[in-house]
């Protein structure tokens, strides 16, 4: 069947749907079992959804589901509810952003309201991910990362929370605000550091913190990569403490050619991400202050 064809079954299932909801509402139908037509409306009208998502018409399968969310509202079937405004959700994604938020926002008002902390993180995620790459609205993507965080802690789901919070140190660098970005990276590597499993990791977040330190003062990256060392004593063999000292170094001698050499070498082997190159840059501008790249 082509897409006009699939089209035009969800269009009569929509219409078969509502007659159910009209018919519910009926005198008779109140005395004699209403709920039962409004069931059965709400599995049409997400035969109907899948439909239109079979077409590709994705705004018009959000608003199926929604139909269906609301009459699962209406038999109190929250749970149920909340799952149609996901699906829903994640049908607009494709056509209309703000409006799976709008959806995604239901569904985690239903699931916090049942205790559900952990389901609620995982769609507040789907939202910062909306807000970071479609609309393109980087704080609003930071509080949502948080508001996952915090539900993620409370529900004791530390790794989880400490990859929202990661994101959210990331983004506020960014955006200059250094000092949040420090205290979670080091609030991280700290935790990282008590961990065989996440041991290694420990340093690359020492790392970023430092770099965040050096962002606002050189002196504060001094103490900082110090004070890392004495916290962590393996951050002192790493590359990337050894790195930080002849940045230090560099900057204090206001020699721009060792610092791009230093940076240079480190990448030959541990090649520098986007985060890594907008810091490394910024703290490069301090010590001559033109554009010129890294590389």
């Amino acid at each position: 069947m082509d897409n006009s064809g699939k089209e035009a079954e969800a269009m009569a299932l929509l219409a078969e749907a509502e007659r159910k909801v009209k018919n519910s509402q009926s005198f008779f139908s109140g005395l004699f079992g209403g709920s039962s037509k409004i069931e059965e409306a709400c599995e049409i009208y997400a035969r109907a959804a899948n439909m239109f998502k079979m077409a590709k018409n994705w705004s018009a399968a959000g608003n199926a589901f929604c139909q269906a969310a609301q009459l699962h509202l209406q038999l109190q079937s929250k749970h149920d509810a909340a799952t149609c405004f996901v699906d829903a959700g994640n049908a607009f994604k494709k056509a209309d952003p703000q409006e799976a938020i709008n959806c995604l926002m239901r569904a985690i008002e239903i699931y916090t309201d049942m205790g559900r902390f952990t389901i609620a993180a995982k769609h507040h995620i789907s939202i910062a991910e909306i807000y970071e790459t479609e609309l393109v609205d980087i704080e609003k993507a930071i509080a949502h990362y948080e508001q996952s965080a915090d539900y993620y802690k409370g529900e004791e789901s530390n790794s989880s929370a400490n990859k929202c919070l990661l994101k959210v140190a990331g983004y506020a660098a960014q955006l200059e605000q250094y000092q949040k970005a420090i205290d979670i990276y080091e609030q991280v590597g700290t935790n990282a550091m008590d961990s065989p499993l996440l041991k290694y990791s420990a340093k690359d977040y020492f790392f970023k913190a430092a770099l965040c330190h050096f962002c606002i003062d050189m002196l504060n990256a001094k103490l900082a990569v110090q004070k890392y060392e004495e916290l962590f004593p393996a951050f002192s063999d790493s590359r990337e403490c050894k790195l930080m000292k002849k940045l230090l170094e560099a900057h204090e001698e206001q020699n721009v050619d060792s610092y791009t050499e230093s940076v240079k070498e480190y990448d030959s082997i541990s090649r520098l991400d986007q985060w890594l190159t907008t810091m490394l840059l910024r703290i490069k501008k301090t010590i001559q202050g033109d554009e010129e790249d890294l590389r």
